[in-house]
């Protein structure tokens, strides 16, 4: 299916005037620069703008420029990616910054392939900053951007085949235009999240509606064509909250190649067939750190949901009853008054329980 004309010439007659009387002010639109753009695409991946908007402010006044996030510790940043989940783009970011700095200078390169040689920078995100910050003529396609074009087109296809992806992004640069593919791209995107929405779309208030094939057939939703996804899977993790007799809590910092990588986390792991949540904290505390503990009341239970599955998190009170601790499974552990948890970076799960525990007071056990 050939990009229709009518389609691209609407774009530029009709989606852009409602983009500029329209758009969203947010922060990342302020004083545009390469690195503020690279940093909000990075946020808004796989998270909500309004989640986004809080975080990046304060990133920025942490953060604001390549060569300071540079000097960072790898720990100043976790802590400043808290709440946004995929660490790895923080880790990543950091990389990169000290990569730019190391070889550039600071400065970035002002090509896609040279964006693309970024540490966590692919596509997607080359094709953002150098659009939106440097003038580049890339189309950016992202789930807005899909939405909006398989539904302007009428697209049945199932769009993660890579023949369907490389449809989609054949239209998507047939719209730009010399000099406006950034507007183009981001009037997309500001369409499919303000309008042109996965459910009850407000075709009525479309720029495009006159030439959407999705909207003349009366079924928007209809599109994209996905499958069917699996389900979830669900899993019971323990975990330990370990006070000593000075009243610190003992946390250990994740593997940097593991899940959530880096973070600090109150220790303990996923039950095991047959076991009770107790004895995984147990085993779990042993296997880690080489110490056994006493299992004591349940503080919490905390649900939350990943991308792949869900896990509900048992956070029992603990004492140790042998052993001293040893980073055999953890990259480190500490001691840390319940007051003090709040410098380090955590899970979003962990965090729920970090502010329990500074607000209850350890039972006897």
């Amino acid at each position: 299916m050939e990009a229709d004309p009518r389609i691209t010439e609407a774009v530029k007659e009709r989606l852009l005037p409602w983009f500029r009387g329209c758009r969203r002010d947010l922060p990342w639109r302020r004083r545009r620069t390469p690195y503020r753009v690279w940093i909000s695409e990075l946020m808004l991946q796989q998270t909500r703008v309004d989640t986004v908007v809080g975080a990046y402010e304060g990133w920025m006044r942490r953060f604001p420029s390549v060569r300071v996030l540079a000097e960072a510790s790898p720990e100043e940043v976790l802590k400043a990616w808290e709440g946004l989940g995929y660490y790895a783009r923080a880790r990543n970011a950091h990389r990169a910054a000290r990569l730019l700095v190391r070889e550039r200078g600071g400065r970035f390169p002002r090509s896609l392939a040279g964006l693309r040689g970024l540490p966590g920078v692919g596509a997607y995100t080359a094709a953002a900053v150098g659009s939106l910050a440097m003038g580049l003529d890339a189309a950016v396609v992202d789930g807005n951007v899909t939405r909006v074009l398989t539904r302007l087109y009428g697209y049945g296809e199932n769009v993660e085949r890579a023949s369907a992806r490389a449809r989609v992004a054949a239209w998507a640069e047939a719209n730009l235009a010399p000099g406006l593919a950034g507007e183009i791209n981001e009037a997309t995107m500001e369409l499919g999240a303000l309008v042109c929405v996965p459910r009850a779309p407000r075709c009525g208030e479309c720029p495009l509606r006159e030439v959407c094939a999705a909207a003349r057939t009366g079924d928007p939703e209809r599109y994209p064509v996905k499958p069917r996804k699996a389900p979830v899977p669900h899993i019971e993790v323990g975990a330990g909250v370990v006070v000593n007799r000075a009243g610190s809590i003992l946390v250990a910092r994740r593997p940097d190649h593991a899940m959530l990588g880096g973070l600090w986390e109150f220790p303990g792991g996923r039950r095991e067939a047959g076991e009770t949540l107790p004895e995984c904290v147990v085993r779990e505390l042993k296997e880690e750190l080489r110490i056994a503990v006493r299992v004591g009341p349940l503080l919490a239970v905390v649900p939350h949901a990943f991308s792949h599955f869900t896990m509900d998190l048992h956070a029992y009170w603990a004492r140790i009853e042998r052993g001293r601790p040893r980073a055999v499974g953890c990259t480190a552990y500490r001691w840390e008054r319940p007051d003090a948890l709040d410098h380090l970076p955590m899970p979003k799960a962990d965090v729920t329980i970090r502010n329990l525990v500074r607000e209850w007071r350890t039972p006897a056990f």
